[in-house]
């Protein structure tokens, strides 16, 4: 597998002195992310190679002032992990900005809590000589070279930003980087399984500063959603893990469906420790993924447990155990003109009283997304006692139920 990199804290730092980091090689980072190093004035583009590479180098330029940014109009640069977010509209100043210039999301969350003021940080280009540290706070190309960056970073690529960054291709697995990668699946489980500790995952009062809403208001909400929704399926993807000078960032996909919603996002999560030793979330952030390709990541994800619920189901009407193969059926199940599972269950047992299933088998499975679950469309092969036997499609929809789940309908056709 390839590997990664972690952001390694070389020193504690005083207010002021500035933030100096090290990245290295781990499987949880991000597979391409830029680092400016302001120090030397040199801007990286960092790719996972297995191990860690320099993509390409370029000088760059940042603030006229010396450390990390606070305050709108201080002339610095922000020090931090940030986010491309998109390629500045309309035409620039050439002097000033080159051809092309990519805005990146300061002041972040863990900026806000800080009460650091300020926007428009860009990476951009210069229509005239790069002098040293002479922006009002963003990061300069020459034109040259941010136009050769066009469509080389992609929107949402992570940004390291540090008075110091150095790196190594030794490979390095941070405990923390782990734990929180895990800790991010562990938080969607709970959202799924609607649990209460799901809230516990987040640090109420600075999540409420930097979303601007009351954490009691935001329970209340997840509250209200838990007790209409019959169901809830959170599957999260490609988590990836990156250090900032006193807080880590996850990033991952995320796709999230109930009975009457779906949606599919990227997300960041800013965690950072409590005084019980406990990473939580102080702010998170949004960003377009697109829906297509999580939908097929969640139909491969849950095509396990249908092959699972098929293998057992057709065991149990194989068996001809009337107990067994009802257990698979909801309350309100529907197969043709039964309409309900008592009537299922009186059907089957009438028909397996004078003759039983000898051979049952399903081909060509298809699995699809249905307004109360999942669509599963087959070709079954049926073959009785009586020498009876036909073939031809079928079609299932299955409900969510607990961990697993249950068939609501039954559609079948002779080929």
């Amino acid at each position: 597998m390839l590997a990664g990199l972690v952001l390694t804290p070389i020193l504690a730092f005083p207010a002021g002195s500035g933030w100096e980091t090290r990245v290295s090689t781990q499987p949880t980072g991000p597979e391409l992310f830029l680092g400016i190093d302001k120090e030397s004035q040199t801007f990286y583009i960092f790719g996972k190679r297995s191990p860690l590479e320099v993509m390409r180098k370029f000088s760059c330029t940042t603030g006229q002032d010396m450390g990390d940014k606070t305050r709108e109009g201080d002339k610095k640069t922000p020090e931090g992990v940030y986010f491309v977010e998109e390629k500045v509209p309309g035409k620039l100043d050439f002097e000033l900005y080159g051809n092309y210039a990519f805005s990146l999301n300061f002041p972040n969350p863990v900026d806000r809590l800080k009460g650091k003021t300020g926007h428009g940080i860009w990476i951009h280009g210069r229509g005239k000589q790069l002098v040293s540290r002479d922006t009002r706070g963003c990061v300069a190309l020459t034109a040259n070279d941010i136009k050769s960056l066009d469509g080389q970073i992609p929107f949402g690529t992570p940004v390291i930003i540090a008075k110091k960054l150095s790196w190594t291709r030794d490979a390095q697995n941070d405990p923390t980087a782990q734990q929180l990668s895990e800790r991010v699946r562990q938080w969607a489980n709970d959202w799924q399984n609607k649990r209460e500790r799901f809230f516990e995952y987040f640090q109420p009062e600075k999540f409420a500063q930097t979303e601007g809403t009351s954490f009691s208001a935001f329970k209340n909400h997840k509250l209200g959603i838990f007790a209409r929704q019959p169901w809830i399926h959170v599957l999260v993807d490609n988590v990836r893990v990156i250090q900032g000078p006193d807080y880590w960032v996850t990033t991952f996909d995320q796709f999230y469906r109930t009975q009457s919603l779906i949606s599919a996002v990227g997300k960041r999560f800013y965690w950072q420790k409590e005084r019980d030793g406990a990473w939580r979330i102080v702010g998170e952030e949004y960003t377009d993924v697109p829906p297509g390709k999580l939908e097929t990541r969640y139909l491969t994800s849950k095509r396990a447990e249908v092959d699972k619920l098929l293998k057992s189901w057709m065991e149990a009407w194989l068996s001809a155990d009337i107990d067994k193969y009802m257990a698979f059926y909801a309350e309100n199940a529907s197969n043709g003109k039964q309409n309900n599972a008592e009537s299922i269950r009186e059907y089957k047992k009438a028909l397996w009283a004078s003759k039983t299933p000898v051979r049952i088998a399903a081909d060509k499975v298809e699995v699809a997304i249905h307004k109360l679950g999942l669509k599963v469309s087959f070709t079954q092969t049926y073959e009785d006692s009586a020498g009876h036997s036909d073939k031809g499609p079928k079609t299932l929809i299955l409900a969510p139920k607990g961990d697993g789940w249950t068939i609501v309908s039954e559609n079948w056709g002779k080929s």
